[in-house]
């Protein structure tokens, strides 16, 4: 299974679209998480059109689109627990491994966003995944995005930048 990583659109007050490599990326892949920032619900419905299978959620940007602020999807027998990750920089991964933690074992993968930073690390034992900003918005120095191949339990992370 092709899970499609991405976060912090930020259409349209930071970029204007998803740039087309990313949105072939997203179109073939078997599902789609965003870790929020959508930025607007027009972009919001660009991806539920873009992607056969969405997982989102809101970001600190995304006040009126609808969405959880957290959500766990199991794919390929991995589990991803995806927030946003709102707040300082100072304590993001301590924030975003508690809550993969209050949904579900440290097997489980965080997918969050919202620093625009690409991020793969493990953290209280936790695998933390920040897939950077999809459209390059600042304060991103580029558009970023991550794939992961999942299958019966393994998971294998590319990291996509333009």
């Amino acid at each position: 299974m092709e899970v499609a990583l991405v976060s912090d659109s930020h259409v349209p007050s930071r970029a204007h679209e998803v740039p087309p490599s990313f949105r072939e990326r997203i179109e073939v892949a078997d599902r789609v998480v965003h870790a929020g920032d959508f930025d607007s619900k027009s972009a919001l419905s660009d991806f539920r059109h873009m992607a056969s299978d969405l997982t989102a959620v809101a970001g600190n940007m995304d006040p009126q689109v609808g969405l959880p602020e957290r959500a766990t999807a199991e794919l390929g027998g991995v589990t991803f627990v995806v927030t946003h990750g709102t707040g300082s920089p100072r304590g993001y991964e301590d924030r975003v491994a508690a809550a993969v933690l209050a949904e579900a074992d440290a097997d489980a993968v965080g997918v969050a966003g919202h620093t625009h930073e690409v991020l793969d690390t493990v953290h209280e034992g936790v695998r933390l995944l920040n897939p950077g900003s999809v459209t390059g918005a600042a304060p991103a120095e580029r558009a970023t995005m991550m794939t992961a191949t999942v299958a019966d339990g393994a998971l294998d992370v590319t990291l996509h930048e333009l």
